[in-house]
């Protein structure tokens, strides 16, 4: 209870420590002028972009559960992402989101929660190895183009570490290494849990076309998410070629994932500023950026929340199916 208390003071502390940073960087008049001439058709377009990704999500997840002999529509899926959105608005980042599908899909399937937990890990991997290569792409683009500082070599180091963690975890010759954890692991009980999700991540190594496919559809998905940000920054004037969002995406990402703030607030808005500010865009014009890509999330959101209160209301609960 304490250790909880400490995090959440820990996580309201850095909240307010990058409120303060954004204010002084910021002046709120201009910050108010840029807003209300940003271009309502770029936004749009990013918004109608990021939905357009949740058929795809779904069908992709859809894959890699019926490589494991699960079943289920591409209905309940999509759905399924959506309130994964929802959820991560209050849960600790998008990660939040994968725990609340996990959750859920699981009493669909029982039994199965092993399976489903690593076939959503391995989603995060595939992320990750499609973030990889465009964090390649965006560093080789930017290098001798774009004066990113520190950011190129952080987009180096982050593909390395990327790379090392595809090695743990598809590796065989990686199993004595990770061997040496389980008696950590059973002393916190975590062993049989960690060791089901790794089982289903790495039952997977097998699965060359299904690998394939999924990285695939997963590598146009991270690109789409990339020309989001694109569409955003001009929506608010930022007129820049796609090539340096490329380098910021994957570094964004990553961002997204660490629980430093209430829902990223603030430190994603001072990303965005720390980034373009080397760019040599305006303070103003970075912090609206980084705020209409925040309320692309909200908005992305809502249909799961409206689904959530709708089910609520009805009284539905989830059933189990039958599997393959």
């Amino acid at each position: 209870m304490r250790r909880r208390a400490l995090r959440f003071g820990g996580t309201l502390l850095v909240t307010a420590a990058c409120a303060m940073y954004l204010v002084w960087k910021v002046d709120l008049g201009e910050l108010g002028r840029v807003l209300t001439d940003a271009r309502i058709g770029y936004f749009a377009a990013a918004l109608g972009l990021l939905y357009a990704t949740i058929w795809p999500l779904a069908w992709r997840w859809r894959l890699l559960l019926r490589a494991r002999g699960i079943d289920d529509n591409l209905a309940w899926l999509s759905r399924a992402y959506l309130v994964s959105y929802a959820a991560g608005q209050v849960l600790p980042t998008s990660l939040g989101g994968d725990a609340t599908r996990i959750f859920e899909t699981s009493r669909r399937h029982p039994g199965r929660g092993g399976d489903i937990a690593g076939s959503v890990l391995l989603e995060r991997a595939l992320g990750a190895a499609a973030t990889l290569v465009l964090a390649a792409v965006g560093f080789a683009l930017a290098l001798g183009h774009y004066d990113v500082g520190a950011y190129l070599w952080l987009e180096l180091g982050f593909v390395v570490a990327a790379v090392a963690v595809f090695v743990l975890l598809f590796a065989r010759s990686a199993r004595p290494l990770l061997a040496r954890v389980a008696p950590v692991l059973r002393r916190i009980r975590l062993e049989r849990p960690v060791r089901a999700v790794y089982e289903g991540v790495h039952s997977y190594r097998g699965d060359r076309r299904v690998l394939a496919v999924a990285f695939a559809v997963t590598l146009a998905l991270q690109t789409a998410r990339v020309l989001t940000i694109w569409l955003v920054a001009e929506a608010v004037h930022v007129d820049l070629s796609p090539r340096p969002f490329f380098v910021m995406g994957p570094l964004l990402f990553l961002v997204m994932l660490v629980p430093f703030t209430v829902n990223g607030i603030g430190v994603r808005e001072a990303f965005f500023i720390s980034f373009l500010g080397k760019l040599d865009i305006p303070h103003d014009q970075a912090f609206a950026c980084g705020f209409l890509f925040f309320l692309m999330t909200i908005l992305l959101a809502l249909p799961g929340v409206g689904v959530v209160l709708w089910e609520t209301l009805a009284g539905r609960r989830v059933q189990p199916v039958a599997d393959a």
